[in-house]
């Protein structure tokens, strides 16, 4: 009982850093805010959060409506209900690597609030590649089918995030990433393991062929592993934006692998 009282404690919390849903007080009592063993329920967070768009992905394809109107109403409901935090962190991250000529003009850049060209384009360029490949692959599937697919990108996406932040040291000592603390080695075994396999069992409701699949894990996984490369590179480690664009790319990856195989 005390394990399931646990990962309760944890889902909340990842849910509550990864989103705007509230969550019950009771699931943060004495907690110091980091996140080191609640990493572990990111990939089931992702599931929740994405719950209303793929929700309202299967109503909107059980009334046959516009494959690009249903996938525009599915990105604007995920960034609604996580109030766009991966977009930011994609957008400041573009600025900082995009505008910052050293490490620390760099990490200054993305402190700023405002947003730059290179963040704007990539804004841009992450929506629009969402929304085509939604609206190309979501009237292949049932109903059923493409809420399953939305979800188990979703829990795909959010695994990555742990990956990505678990593989590089903090960039900096006084940002957000840095106070929630570095993964445990087991929570992130764990996050990594039941990501793939929920992430597997989703794609296998949805229907997706297996060609696919596979595509969308590859995909994934040198979108990851390319992007933590060019941080480390760029900045010597990771930060909460970094960690956020991490999300954004990976969902773009696995979506347009789909569209592609599918």
């Amino acid at each position: 009982m005390r394990f399931f009282g646990d990962l309760c404690d944890d889902l909340a919390r990842s849910v509550a850093f990864l989103s705007r849903i509230p969550m019950p007080e009771r699931h943060f009592v004495d907690h110091d805010g980091r996140l080191s063993r609640a990493v572990r329920a990111f990939p089931l967070a992702g599931i929740l959060i994405a719950l209303p768009a793929a929700l309202l992905a299967a109503l909107l394809d059980v009334f046959q409506a516009s494959s690009l109107f249903t996938a525009f109403l599915i990105v604007a409901i995920q960034a609604l209900v996580t109030g766009a935090l991966h977009e930011d962190g994609l957008g400041d991250t573009a600025d900082g690597l995009g505008g910052g000529r050293d490490r620390e003009s760099a990490l200054a850049i993305m402190k700023d609030s405002r947003i730059g060209t290179y963040a704007a384009v990539a804004l841009i360029l992450s929506f629009g590649l969402r929304v085509s490949a939604l609206a190309a692959f979501l009237p292949l599937l049932s109903p059923l089918g493409a809420a399953s697919g939305l979800l188990g990108t979703a829990a795909l996406s959010r695994t990555a995030m742990v990956w990505h932040w678990s593989r590089l040291p903090p960039a900096r000592r006084d940002g957000v990433a840095a106070a929630a603390g570095v993964p445990e080695p087991r929570a992130t075994s764990q996050a990594l393991g039941s990501g793939a396999l929920l992430s597997l069992l989703l794609f296998y409701a949805a229907g997706i062929p297996v060609t696919a699949v596979l595509l969308a894990f590859t995909a994934f996984a040198l979108a990851v592993s390319g992007f933590g490369r060019i941080i480390s590179r760029k900045l010597g480690g990771h930060t909460g934006d970094t960690i956020g664009a991490t999300q954004q790319l990976a969902e773009i990856a696995v979506l347009g692998a789909l569209a592609l195989a599918i």
